[in-house]
């Protein structure tokens, strides 16, 4: 989802070993990005195992992502400076342990900790993954890495519900949510000793910004805003929800501030404030956030639905994703190609078909029985809307960053993947309130009220995905027509 700054030393390796070495970081990446999609079958049996409330349960998606989401700009910054090899061994080591710790929490509390630190590790390992495509690949071999990168990116957020389906069956409810993280431990000792074999050292030695305070701005912004949009309803919307929403916008602004302060004093700031005086890169930036916003809402929602509200299985849940997943594989696979033909023109297709199928989704629901509801009816509008998500992700960054000079492309794809994450964060918040607002709201008497009343739910939250995408086909139009293909 980043890349990291062209002006940065390449890594003397062989052709042999930087493809050895770019399936160690796409096996990282695979799981890290999994995980943002693959518990949204499990929080149902999660709710039931752990008697976990509704602001639990969008916790255990949107922590993760705000966590990814924070460190990202500090983990790139800190491996130019002690080595993206190391930087990346942590990070995984970080996330593997935590995938531990969340499979055995005995509470909601500690799972939610363990998804946040899961999130931190995930975070961590991932800028190191583009800066070694960067570092070990020459110009004309780095397309087709990146294209890889990006194809693994679409697929594993896709394949998610899937594979979380289907570990729930084989295991059953009670405990087979527990292996959904547990399956990160075998993996993550396979690919932390082949990273510690395969991936080359050098390039380190860049000065390190200090910018703390600026951090710490952030990331009490971010939490302010969030956490009133995950407890409000949960908790009746108090007076501190307001207030802390109010709060999370004047630390944003302070944040806004302080960089252009830290400039004036000559230092680095974490995030460059020039970045925004090109305007394509800010409607850029809005673009990643409002788009992963509404790419990852979508399985929260129907999973809920198909679970708790029209009781099917884990797997039937994950399985209704399964053309959503075939259609991003497809076009991802075709995205890189189109991209060189077609320019921009590829993205405002992608981001056009998923807005398709989401309205298609919505209107389905809005206008079929909830009852009556089965997977074949949402078929076509996920394969449309899967199909228009590949096109997509693989070859956005590579237009937003181009709005900026090629020796801000590092601080800027820090940003944008930065920007993705928070707003996979928030748009897991915002559809959550809605749909369990919406929920408490019907006034459920019984088990006969439960598929009308997650129907109604879903539909309007649906509308909310549908209207992010709509809102994210118009952003497009700000990035430049054609980039470079290297």
């Amino acid at each position: 989802m980043t890349t990291a700054p062209p002006t940065i030393s390449p890594v003397e390796v062989s052709p042999q070993r930087a493809w050895l070495a770019l399936s160690v970081l796409m096996a990282g990446m695979f799981m890290s990005l999994l995980d943002t999609t693959i518990v949204n079958v499990a929080l149902p049996t999660i709710r039931d195992s752990l008697g976990a409330s509704e602001a639990t349960l969008s916790w255990i998606i949107s922590g993760y992502a705000l966590a990814f989401g924070l460190v990202l700009i500090p983990a790139g910054r800190i491996g130019d400076r002690f080595g993206h090899k190391w930087v990346f061994f942590t990070g995984l080591l970080i996330f593997t342990l935590a995938s531990l710790w969340a499979g055995v929490a005995q509470d909601e509390t500690q799972l939610i900790v363990a998804r946040v630190v899961q999130g931190l590790g995930g975070g961590i390992f991932f800028p190191p993954v583009t800066a070694f495509v960067q570092l070990m690949f020459p110009p004309m071999k780095r397309g087709k890495a990146f294209a890889i990168m990006g194809a693994v990116i679409g697929v594993s957020s896709a394949l998610g519900p899937i594979v979380g389906g289907l570990l729930i069956e084989a295991i059953g409810e009670e405990t087979g949510w527990r292996w959904i993280f547990a399956i990160n431990l075998p993996i993550g000792v396979l690919a932390l000793v082949a990273a510690a074999l395969l991936l080359p050292t050098g390039a380190e030695g860049k000065k390190l910004s200090t910018d703390i305070v600026g951090l710490v701005l952030l990331a009490g912004s971010l939490v302010a805003i969030l956490v009133p949009l995950i407890q409000g309803q949960d908790e009746g919307w108090p007076l501190w929800t307001y207030l802390s929403l109010a709060g999370g916008v004047v630390l944003l602004v302070a944040f806004g501030f302080w960089e252009r302060f830290v400039v004036a004093r000559g230092q680095e700031p974490l995030v460059p404030p020039h970045l925004f005086s090109h305007k394509a890169f800010t409607g850029g930036v809005i673009l990643a956030l409002v788009y992963f916003a509404a790419f990852t809402s979508i399985f929260f929602t129907i999973s809920l639905l198909w679970q708790a509200g029209l009781g099917h299985t884990a797997l039937e849940s994950g399985l209704v994703s399964t053309p959503f997943a075939i259609g991003s594989i497809i076009g991802a696979s075709q995205s890189d190609r189109l991209a060189q033909r077609l320019g921009r023109t590829v993205l405002s297709i992608g981001v056009a078909l998923l807005s398709v199928g989401l309205i298609a989704l919505w209107l389905i629901l809005l206008l079929v029985p909830t009852a009556d509801l089965t997977s074949w009816d949402l078929l076509g509008p996920m394969l449309i809307a899967g199909f228009g998500s590949g096109l997509f992700i693989a070859p956005n960054n590579r237009f937003i960053i181009a709005t900026v000079d090629r020796a801000e492309a590092g601080a800027a794809s820090g940003v944008i993947g930065t920007m993705q994450r928070i707003g996979s964060a928030i748009g897991i918040a915002v559809i959550g309130s809605i749909l369990f607002g919406l929920v408490d709201s019907y006034g459920i008497a019984g088990p006969a009220d439960l598929a009308p009343a997650f129907g109604q739910a879903a539909t309007v939250s649906l509308f909310t995905s549908a209207a992010f995408a709509v809102a994210a086909f118009f952003l497009v139009f700000a990035l430049p027509k054609k980039v470079s293909t290297h």
